[in-house]
C-alpha cells in the first residue's frame, strides 16, 4: 500500500526537492505552500513521474489552515505517514535594525508553523501507532550566524521542539527527527545574498561566494543533495533514529 506525506514549502527550492524525491521513492505526495501556484505546478510534475499528488494551499502559521490540510489529506488518502515540516523564511538584518513584528514574523513562520505540523500530523499519526516527522531545522541551528540572528533562534527552538517531541512520541512508534542544510542554491539564499549585500559591502553573488568558501565539499548544496537524506528520514531504514537533528551541508559545521 503506498504511504502519503504532506511537505510544507514545496513550490519551490528545498521543498520541492523533497517532494520529488518523495515521488520518486513511491510516496502519494501533498504539494504545500502559501502559493497555490507554484504548489500545483509541483504536484503536476509528481504526477508525471505516475504517482498521486494534490496541491493545497495553506498558511502553516494559521492553526486552522494547517487542521484544514491535515483533514483534507485523511479525507482522500486515508491517512498521514510522514509529515515534513520544510517551510520557512529568513530574515536578514542587523539585531537592533529588526522590528519586534518582524521577529514574531519568522518565529510565527519557522516555529509556530512546526509545531502546528507536527501536532495536527501527531495526532493522527497516534491513531495508527507509527509515523515520521521530519522538521527543517538548518547549519544556524548549531551555531549563530550574524545578520541572521532571528532565523538562527527559530532553528535552534525547531531543535530543541524535535528532541522534546521525540521523546512524547516514542511510546507511540513515531520517529521525530530533523534535517540541517547549510548554503543551498535556492531563492532564499538568493534573498541572503542580495540582502547582506550592502552590510558586508559585497555585490550581488559575492556574499554567497565568499560563505561558499566555508564549504569542504566544494560546492554549493542543492535540494536534491538535502532530499536524499530526508528520503532517508522518511524511510524504515531510520525506523531505530529520533530525537536527532543532521547537519547535511557538504562540511561547514562539524561538531
Amino acid at each position: 500500500m503506498s504511504r502519503t506525506v504532506i511537505v510544507t514549502g514545496a513550490g519551490r527550492g528545498i521543498g520541492r526537492g523533497i517532494a520529488l524525491r518523495m515521488a520518486q521513492d513511491g510516496f502519494n505526495v501533498v504539494v504545500n505552500d502559501i502559493d497555490l501556484g507554484s504548489a500545483l505546478e509541483t504536484a503536476e510534475e509528481i504526477k508525471s513521474l505516475g504517482r498521486e499528488s494534490m496541491a493545497i494551499a495553506a498558511d502553516v502559521s494559521k492553526e486552522e489552515d494547517v487542521y484544514g490540510m491535515v483533514g483534507k489529506v485523511i479525507d482522500e488518502f486515508g491517512k498521514l505517514d510522514v509529515m515534513i515540516a520544510n517551510a520557512g523564511i529568513a530574515n536578514i538584518k542587523w539585531t537592533v535594525e529588526m522590528s519586534a513584528a518582524e521577529w514574531d514574523q519568522i518565529f510565527a513562520v519557522n516555529c509556530r508553523g512546526t509545531f502546528l505540523c507536527d501536532q495536527a500530523a501527531a495526532k493522527q499519526m497516534i491513531k495508527k501507532k507509527r509515523g515520521k516527522i521530519i522538521n527543517c531545522s538548518s547549519i544556524a541551528g548549531h551555531a549563530g550566524f550574524s545578520l541572521l540572528a532571528a532565523y538562527s533562534a527559530t532553528k535552534f527552538a525547531v531543535r530543541g521542539f524535535t528532541q522534546a517531541l521525540a521523546k512524547e512520541m516514542g511510546p507511540y512508534g513515531i520517529t521525530v527527527n530533523a534535517y540541517c542544510p547549510g548554503i543551498v542554491g535556492t531563492d532564499m539564499w538568493d534573498l541572503i545574498d542580495e540582502k547582506m549585500g550592502p552590510y558586508l559591502k559585497l555585490g550581488k553573488g559575492e556574499v554567497l561566494k565568499e560563505y561558499s568558501k566555508l564549504i569542504t565539499m566544494g560546492r554549493v548544496q542543492t535540494p536534491a543533495d538535502v532530499a536524499n537524506f530526508v528520503s532517508y528520514l522518511a524511510s524504515t531504514d531510520s525506523d531505530y533514529m529520533t530525537g536527532q537533528s543532521v547537519i547535511i551541508d557538504g562540511g561547514i559545521v562539524m561538531n
